[in-house]
């Protein structure tokens, strides 16, 4: 078990060594900063200065160096736009897009499972075509599009719900939080329903397809030999053996609605980190790109690593393999 987990640490160091090099070359080759940064109507001397200040003078693997020994002791740079750490920007947003993410996969779960477990119970049904059918649009519609047309119906037409921003928000353990309000879970509503819609038809599929598997298996004709309620079977024996891989692709789908929240938030001016990620974009920051590229490829790297130990413990076939291997 041991050297399971160092070999995965070993591979996970390698990952982001590998993806730090190239996030930086990445960014560091789009475009130049000091145009948007410098009064067009400035010197030379005044263009070289904020040049040197900035370190884009130096040669790129110096560059490269430079952010590697600083990253490795916290330090991911200053913004050129606010003049701030990168890093206490983005965790300055983190708790709206982890807000956002959370409430998303929560829909996911709590609407996703129950619609494709009654799928798969009863496949030719009316109302399970209907539920397959729009977990095909789920999938095909894109985010940007839904959210405007919610904007427009639920927040324009009707004046339901607020179109952007988060609303009222209140400290918990010095983290602001907005589902706690009124007004803040008003304005969360839209954008967790948009930015779930993609995982609550993946949610569907895999729960529909786990029950059309498991519901054919010999312990659950062996439950209602017994003379179980359809609802015990249902909730106890076949619920259960649906859920492990389901629960599995959510907690690596978690980051993914970390990392592309950002048309939703860009939709709904929510403030979180795919919002501060589009303007740094739009103003060339690159010290808040790089940063936020490389939190997310940490934050996917960990989720693995999590998983594969998690696994390994369950499952000791996994790192018996790996041993082989």
């Amino acid at each position: 078990m041991t050297v399971f987990i160092i070999r995965r640490l070993l591979q996970s160091a390698v990952v982001v060594a590998v993806m730090s090099l190239l996030v930086f070359v990445g960014v560091n080759v789009v475009g130049d900063p000091v145009d948007m940064l410098i009064n067009p109507e400035a010197d030379q001397a005044e263009i070289e200065r904020v040049i040197r200040d900035l370190g884009l003078d130096r040669p790129l693997h110096e560059q490269y160096g430079y952010f590697v020994v600083n990253a490795l002791q916290g330090d991911l740079g200053d913004s050129f736009i606010f003049g701030q750490p990168a890093l206490q920007l983005i965790i300055e947003r983190m708790p709206a897009t982890f807000e956002l993410a959370i409430a998303a996969l929560l829909l996911a779960v709590v609407l996703g499972i129950p619609l494709g477990v009654l799928a798969g119970l009863r496949p030719d049904a009316g109302w399970s075509r209907t539920i397959m059918a729009g977990s095909i649009l789920g999938f095909s519609l894109p985010s940007f599009w839904v959210g405007i047309m919610m904007i427009m119906l639920f927040a324009v037409m009707l004046g339901w719900l607020p179109s952007t921003g988060r609303g009222d928000t209140v400290p918990v353990l010095g983290v602001e939080v907005s589902f706690l309000t009124r007004d803040g879970l008003s304005h969360l509503l839209l954008p967790a329903i948009n930015l779930s819609l993609f995982k609550l038809s993946l949610v569907i599929r895999l729960a529909r397809a786990g029950t059309r598997e498991v519901i054919h298996q010999d312990y659950i004709k062996f439950a209602r030999a017994k003379g179980l309620s359809e609802t015990r079977v249902v909730l106890v024996h076949l619920l259960k053996n649906i859920m492990i891989p389901v629960v599995t692709v959510l907690g690596l789908e978690f980051g993914g609605l970390v990392a592309f929240s950002v048309v939703t938030e860009s939709v709904f001016a929510w403030p979180g980190m795919g919002k501060l990620i589009i303007d740094s974009l739009h103003e060339l920051d690159r010290p808040v790109v790089v940063a936020y590229l490389m939190i997310v490829v940490l934050m996917f790297v960990i989720i693995n690593l999590v998983v594969d130990i998690v696994y390994s413990i369950l499952d000791p076939r996994v790192r018996l393999q790996d041993t082989k291997a």
